[in-house]
């Protein structure tokens, strides 16, 4: 019997999920993968589903990438329609392909995209608090985009990432780091990089939004890849801002070798 490697984007709503990984207990955007998975091969076995990297609890994807080895050839059409049928509203499957046997979602990645909303007001909206990060601060938009180019090249992003992670090398490359307006006093962030680390997205966030109520300088994000100190970032972002956008695979400005997390 040939197994077939599928290579699959989805896109959630992290709302109601533990995160991507599976977890014991917990509801999983992996685990309701592989259930359905292991529904449509009608297999008593785990079809473990690769993802192309983790995403936490209340953080969304619009172009999660996944591959998993199937025990029968099914055309992609026909896969994507199948899992479409069998997955929670809050799960999407909106590409699959039949991918090479040595691909794989994790390692093969040559960049990543993040977006962040945020949106600005003295009081949470109810019906944006899943989907956006509410700051009711004050923010100069002129100093965020000044702020922002600090970000591009390769740093070491010590200062940008989650105290107790178990990756040492914590140098990155940004490529591209921007922010619009949108309706509703809402403000758009994206970065795109070859990888990211542990809620650095999220940190980085939380130091733009600060330099833009004028609570750090200008430039602060330089002195804080020479302290390599976390805590001096201070502030985590809310997941619920967050959104996994697309990940690349030599099909983007960052087609080199990955150090995505």
């Amino acid at each position: 019997m040939k197994v077939v490697r599928y290579k699959a984007t989805l896109a959630y709503d992290g709302t109601k999920f533990a995160g991507f990984q599976v977890q014991r207990q917990q509801r999983t955007v992996q685990g309701v993968v592989e259930k359905a998975i292991k529904t449509i091969a009608k297999s008593k076995q785990r079809i473990p589903v690769n993802g192309s990297g983790r995403t936490d609890s209340g953080v969304h994807a619009l172009g999660q990438v996944i591959h998993f080895d199937f025990p029968f050839s099914l055309p992609a059409a026909a896969m994507l329609k199948a899992l479409n049928s069998l997955l929670p509203l809050d799960v999407l499957v909106t590409d699959c392909q039949i991918a090479p046997p040595n691909f794989h979602a994790r390692y093969d990645t040559t960049g990543k995209q993040y977006l962040y909303r945020v949106s600005q007001g003295r009081y949470t909206d109810p019906f944006r608090r899943f989907y956006t990060g509410h700051w009711r601060y004050g923010l100069d938009l002129a100093r965020i985009k000044l702020a922002l180019p600090d970000f591009i090249g390769q740093h070491d992003f010590s200062s940008f990432a989650a105290s107790g992670g178990s990756i040492t090398n914590k140098v990155r490359t940004i490529f591209t780091a921007s922010v619009s307006e949108a309706a509703n006093h809402e403000l758009v962030f994206q970065f795109y990089g070859d990888g990211f680390l542990y809620n650095m997205v999220r940190i980085m966030m939380g130091v733009v939004l600060e330099i833009g109520n004028g609570r750090r300088p200008q430039h602060d994000i330089l002195r804080l890849y020479q302290v390599r100190d976390r805590t001096q970032a201070r502030y985590t972002a809310p997941a619920s801002g967050l959104y996994l956008q697309k990940v690349y695979y030599g099909d983007g400005p960052a087609d080199k070798s990955s150090k995505s997390d």
